[in-house]
């Protein structure tokens, strides 16, 4: 039998294999073999009578725990059998903590050893009491509007005419008088007073991640983060781009609202909230939102793409932003991004443990715009230019129906213009010349010529784009 998350073949003994019977107590119990191969072949065990009273006394007195050890015999070959039990209590080796996740033994430290101590005395980190908070710390429009989100969900408490602590306790945020540390990151005037990094960080690059253009740093409770984040992407980051349905001029974000926003309650909710910020990278291609924490035992990436459990890191936020109708209780949040990308014709979302934490990346189609051919009909080009358009013939795209157009009586030249700008509508004229690697005059000569016989023209002079019309039918 090969190995198992919760089973451990040795060949022989050695001293530092006392790390993995405390990972073993301190997480699900298991078995250590001693004497067997990595397939689990036996090999006889010379010195087992030794082992079968050294072993035991020192797991007693390094660990102060009591483990079965038993021989065990394969024809003439014995073995040894450690039989570890998981322990309620957290159990050290001389002062040093290890953990058995999957078939890996690892030693906490920091935060990771702060949250198992946390969870074996049956706490999390959001549900301890912050004894320097008081009321006062709170803010009181953050909770009503918090409320005023829930309002209409039907998970809410009644709330109406109760002050802000009999508000809190209906929400499980207070013991006796004092504040969870819940209660501070979704309501407090200053989270950072009490916690490092109680913000999001967004940063604006070029070509990689060396390339900073611009960033911004928004801190606050998590009713404010959620409203104020979206607010500056959309504002400074994000390029939104304008399309006309008929008369009416209509603005839609580069990516999905519900999956931006899904992604952005993931890592406030599920972030660790003694590390680092939450990052928000955006590059011309593709956003991604990171948050510190890894996933919990027993789930792994591709669990998060199927209908799995919900297993929140900060269980008392994660309650809080249900009854608002934040979030819903299904460990369905990855899926509704999945979800969302789907529906907007977007690649699948990137998503990885990387650098202790989680990171989710949205990546946009190879070209996206839409164009408008001959009284206003909308024609979008997805994935791909049709291959007729490089040799000059119809243009094809598809909403509700087919609509071609000939591009004929075109020079080569004005025919690769013409392409790039079908390729990005907002191209500007030194970008045209840096591709095609010809003067900046010179493009505007072929410019002027398409725009003499119809085939474009500027949609705006404040934004610079171009809007395509294909009069040849």
């Amino acid at each position: 039998m090969p190995e198992q998350h919760n089973i451990e073949y040795k060949q022989s003994w050695h001293d530092d294999y006392l790390k993995w019977v405390c990972g073993f107590a301190n997480a699900v119990g298991g078995v250590i073999y001693i004497g067997k191969d990595d397939a689990g072949q036996v090999v006889h065990l010379a010195d087992f009578e030794k082992l079968l009273v050294t072993i035991p006394q020192k797991i007693r007195n390094d660990m102060g725990i009591v483990c079965d050890v038993n021989l065990l015999e394969a024809g003439e070959k014995k073995y040894i059998e450690i039989r570890v039990n998981p322990y309620s209590v957290p159990v050290s080796l001389r002062g040093r903590y290890y953990y058995r996740s999957g078939s890996v033994k690892t030693e906490l430290t920091g935060v990771e050893l702060n949250e198992f101590l946390l969870k074996k005395a049956g706490k999390t980190w959001d549900d301890v009491v912050e004894e320097a908070a008081t009321l006062d710390d709170i803010d009181e429009k953050s909770l009503a509007a918090f409320i005023e989100a829930g309002r209409d969900i039907g998970r809410m408490p009644e709330t109406k005419g109760l002050s802000t602590l009999h508000i809190l306790d209906k929400l499980r945020l207070i013991e006796g008088n004092k504040l969870k540390r819940a209660a501070i990151i979704l309501f407090g005037k200053d989270p950072n007073r009490f916690y490092p990094n109680i913000q999001v960080k967004i940063g604006r690059f070029g070509k990689d991640s060396t390339d900073l253009r611009f960033q911004e740093v928004i801190e606050g409770n998590l009713v404010h983060l959620l409203s104020e984040v979206v607010l500056q992407l959309n504002h400074k980051f994000l390029v939104r781009p304008v399309e006309f349905e008929g008369l009416q001029r209509v603005e839609k974000g580069e990516y999905p609202v519900s999956a931006l926003r899904e992604m952005l309650l993931n890592a406030l909710v599920h972030r660790s909230y003694m590390g680092a910020s939450v990052q928000i990278r955006v590059y011309d291609g593709k956003l991604s939102i990171w948050n510190e924490g890894l996933l919990p035992m027993g789930i792994d990436i591709e669990s998060l793409k199927r209908e799995h459990s919900s297993r929140p890191r900060n269980p008392k936020i994660a309650d809080a932003c249900f009854k608002a109708g934040y979030i819903d209780s299904w460990g369905r949040g990855t899926l509704k991004i999945m979800e969302a990308c789907k529906d907007a014709l977007l690649p699948e979302p990137d998503i990885n443990e990387v650098d202790g934490g989680i990171r989710v990346t949205l990546m946009k189609k190879t070209t996206d715009h839409k164009v408008s051919i001959q009284e206003g009909v909308v024609v979008e080009l997805v994935d791909r230019l049709d291959d007729n358009v490089k040799t000059g013939g119809q243009v094809g795209g598809q909403v509700g129906g087919q609509v071609g157009g000939q591009v004929a009586d075109l020079t080569d030249k004005q025919k690769e213009v013409f392409k790039l700008i079908l390729e990005d509508a907002a191209i500007s004229r030194s970008k045209l010349a840096e591709k095609l690697m010809i003067n900046p005059s010179a493009v505007q000569k072929h410019i002027e010529a398409l725009k003499k016989k119809g085939y474009i023209e500027r949609e705006s002079e404040t934004t610079g784009a171009w809007k395509i019309i294909i009069k040849n039918f």
